[in-house]
């Protein structure tokens, strides 16, 4: 009873400030909170029209709030608006925030945290009624939506996640949605919605976000594809650069499946019940996994989930997620199985070595170019087609190590193997090996280690 009770005081608080009459072409979602009628809408508007929209808007906010100041939060979209120059000239204060994080219609965690305390400051000076406008340019209604969402759970007008964000998305048609976002970005927002709810629950928020190693995926049930015949899965990690000293890290690739050599394999219908993917990669903070299925030609993909998350939040080293928490193109739900789960296994970020580019610096001070992370694994996974071609082992009479002692660089490296790389792939090879040998973290005596591998492997291709 005292759930449906709050449940109804919740429907009639969102009627009472979704409904009632704000400034036209306003849209009141709390006190002193308004969203631009214009994020609802497919319609285009021109310059002019887009000029004279926002003229009449300011012109009803002044009467309505004469003594108040005015902040607004822009979510970027395809192309930017005039906003910012208009609003200025009414010295609106315009802070604009982007419409997507590695693809995902969300925001990272530190910037939805200086969102929701920004409005808080602002809302809560003490002797002023300032007013918060919400805006976002053509493209930027998802991201919208959810901050919206978010902010009604912060202010905890709310506590239902999944009821906020579905009341929120009513406002617009439904079709601007399909049309902005190819995956339902929901089952990803609702998981910073709930990120957002912890808060209230603690005073530590958001948690600290120590490093940990990312050490494998398991695919559980992967969908078929080719004609039912299988699934030949790539799989990519983005997450904010670990080696970034500034206080907002910019995102990367941290890893990528090699499009080259073993892992290209198809994983037939049986061998989908269970696809295991090996990673080794350390991560922190906000992370984006995106796993596609990549076609015969090897060229075009096809994406089967993306997923985003923050490390803060993971508990026992292990995040596991089901089909109704992955984002999926919305007409592909019925291709997984009700049992398909994906299992994100990690470990303390110490167990891996880090394998983020380095910055190398020449002798003379200046830079050096350094190995990018789509190098390295590219690299790696050509060494690995050529174990391969040895069923996985090297035997002790097709390879010799002369010992060195630790000052000494190996002057002598005999290695007996079938060369089955390209000519093409040793120049990628010798180009990875000549950075590492620049780079001083990586030391000289490795890089000629490998140097010795890839001669004699040069040799058995010109004989």
């Amino acid at each position: 009873m005292q759930t449906r009770g709050r449940q109804q005081n919740e429907g009639a608080l969102f009627r009472r400030f979704f409904y009632r009459k704000p400034p036209d072409r306003l849209l009141e979602i709390s006190e002193r909170v308004y969203v631009f009628d214009c994020c609802f809408s497919t319609d285009v508007l021109d310059e002019d029209e887009y000029r004279t929209y926002l003229n009449g808007i300011v012109a009803q906010l002044q009467d309505c709030f004469p003594d108040a100041s005015f902040m607004v939060f822009n979510f970027e979209g395809e192309r930017r608006s005039q906003l910012s120059d208009i609003l200025s000239e009414y010295d609106m204060t315009v802070l604009d925030y982007p419409r997507l994080y590695e693809g995902c219609p969300l925001l990272p965690l530190e910037m939805i945290q200086h969102v929701l305390r920004s409005s808080e400051s602002w809302l809560s000076l003490e002797g002023q009624q300032n007013v918060l406008l919400m805006h976002c340019e053509r493209g930027g209604w998802p991201v919208l939506a959810f901050m919206l969402a978010g902010l009604l759970l912060y202010k905890k007008q709310f506590t239902d996640e999944q009821k906020t964000l579905e009341m929120v998305y009513k406002q617009a048609p439904r079709e601007i949605l399909y049309l902005l976002s190819p995956l339902d970005p929901q089952p990803s927002q609702l998981r910073y919605l709930q990120y957002i709810s912890r808060r209230n629950f603690g005073s530590d928020w958001p948690p600290s976000d120590t490093p940990l190693a990312l050490d494998c995926i398991i695919l559980r049930l992967l969908p078929l594809y080719e004609g039912g015949r299988g699934c030949r899965p790539i799989l990519r990690v983005y997450g904010q650069d670990p080696s970034s000293e500034t206080s907002s890290r910019s995102s990367k690739l941290l890893f990528t499946t090699s499009k080259v050599g073993k892992h290209t394999r198809v994983y037939q219908k049986e061998e989908c019940e269970i696809v295991k993917i090996d990673i080794h990669s350390r991560v922190q903070g906000d992370i984006v996994l995106e796993c596609t299925h990549l076609e015969d030609d090897l060229v075009k993909e096809e994406i089967i989930f993306r997923v985003m998350f923050h490390t803060a939040f993971i508990r026992s080293n292990v995040l596991m997620l089901t089909r109704d928490e992955v984002d999926v193109l919305w007409d592909a739900k019925d291709q997984f199985s009700g049992e398909f789960k994906v299992e994100v296994l990690f470990s303390d970020a110490d167990s891996v070595p880090s394998i983020t580019s380095m910055k190398a610096v020449n002798e003379d001070g200046s830079e050096a170019e350094s190995v990018t992370a789509e190098e390295h694994f590219e690299a790696e996974e050509i060494f690995s087609s050529v174990v391969d071609g040895q069923d996985g082992k090297l035997e002790p009479d097709n390879l010799t190590l002369v010992s060195s002692s630790q000052d000494k660089v190996p002057h002598n490296l005999e290695v007996s193997i079938p060369c089955i790389i390209s000519t093409e792939e040793i120049m990628k090879i010798w180009r990875w090996i000549l950075l590492l040998a620049l780079n001083p973290l990586i030391g000289l005596q490795m890089a000629l280690t490998t140097l010795g591998f890839l001669l004699d492997a040069m040799e058995d291709l010109l004989v």
